[in-house]
């Protein structure tokens, strides 16, 4: 599916598919896991901490089921997403997590823009305290297993509603400083992607340095997501301006606090300024809290609100105008990250509030100035 030439943006909204049971997760982490469960778990760890987050609108769904699907869908497209950013698993031929979005492409519904993430990374106990621990390797066997992913993928390139730049679908790589000869396997997957009847792919890089060229790399493009550094400081834990009481408690307790940023804070690093010469899509951040996931280790933004979101949204968007129609990405993480507290998707304390920021600064940058 093409945008309109008169967007002002195109907002894409990365989305996590691990809303539904699989047998790698029932052995590792106990049977019928899944975000949900670090989700619904969740406790304050200090005064006026905001856990656990509770979804609203559309519940503790099951993504095996079409229509919490198509429920995603239509709230997204209602605030002005352009299209899911799907998270993609493929361990050298070992898929993970595919239910959902096979059936999307199967089936045809919902009739909503995608594209697809790999997130090539080694999957280990990390969030859950045990970082030592592997549970499925990132590995890169060759160019058969490159040709082998590639043919898996080329039924959603060719799909109508994969999202393309310039006539050519977009694929995101979470970690392109891994891929071994990035190089010549993003030379591969061109090549085949014209064998087989499409004009190229339009690669992106997730990377969060600034001056990462994407062209020495075989990337068209880059997507920024920053985020502060977590550190196991005492200062950087009550660096906010909180009443003395919670600061006294934050002292008393810090070895079991996670890392506390104040997202106003932070604001001006989550979008950073444009390099000249890199093409270079922001990320903006609306939301991050993911000790449901790590505890004590985890990293919390803290006292984020859908205005402070507005500021960093609107500084996104500016950024983008001077590119040319179609390469006006702006990405958004994510859709449905609820252990790492960030989504866009309705919750309790905040309903559709985030995402009534989204289409009103779409609105707003789309009207006549």
């Amino acid at each position: 599916m093409k945008q309109s030439p008169d967007a002002a943006v195109r907002a894409i909204a990365f989305y996590l598919p691990q809303y539904h049971p699989v047998p790698e997760n029932d052995e590792w982490w106990g049977k019928g896991f899944t975000e949900w469960t670090n989700t619904a778990k969740a406790k304050p760890l200090y005064p006026g901490h905001y856990q656990p987050h509770v979804p609203a609108d559309l519940g503790f769904y099951d993504l095996r089921l079409p229509e919490a699907r198509l429920a995603q869908a239509e709230l997204a497209r209602q605030y002005g997403i352009e299209a899911f950013c799907y998270y993609h698993y493929w361990f050298g031929g070992r898929r993970l997590l595919q239910r959902p979005f096979e059936e999307v492409l199967a089936s045809g519904q919902p009739d909503f823009p995608f594209c697809l993430c790999w997130a090539n990374q080694t999957w280990t106990g990390i969030w859950h305290g045990a970082p030592n621990r592997i549970l499925v390797e990132q590995t890169y066997p060759g160019d058969d297993d490159h040709r082998r992913h590639f043919e898996y993928l080329l039924p959603a390139f060719s799909d109508r509603r994969y999202l393309r730049v310039d006539g050519k679908p977009l694929f995101v790589i979470y970690n392109p400083d891994e891929l071994p000869q990035p190089q010549r396997v993003t030379d591969l997957w061109r090549r085949w992607a014209q064998d087989a009847g499409l004009p190229d792919l339009y690669l992106v890089a997730e990377h969060p340095a600034v001056d990462w060229r994407p062209a020495q790399h075989g990337f068209d493009a880059r997507v920024e997501i920053r985020l502060p550094p977590r550190r196991k400081v005492l200062e950087t834990r009550v660096s906010w301006q909180q009443p003395m009481r919670k600061l006294k408690y934050a002292y008393a307790n810090w070895r079991q606090l996670p890392t506390i940023h104040r997202y106003e804070d932070v604001l001006p690093f989550l979008v950073g300024e444009a390099v000249e010469g890199i093409t270079a899509f922001p990320c903006v951040i609306p939301n991050w809290d993911n000790t449901p996931r790590s505890g004590s280790n985890g990293m919390v933004l803290a006292d984020a609100t859908p205005e402070l979101f507005r500021r960093q949204l609107r500084r996104a968007i500016d950024r983008v105008q001077a590119a040319p129609a179609e390469q006006r990405l702006v990405f958004v993480k994510s859709w449905n990250e609820w252990a790492e507290g960030n989504h866009l998707e309705p919750d309790l304390k905040f309903g559709h509030a985030y995402l009534e920021v989204v289409r009103d600064e779409l609105t707003r940058r789309s009207a006549p100035q």
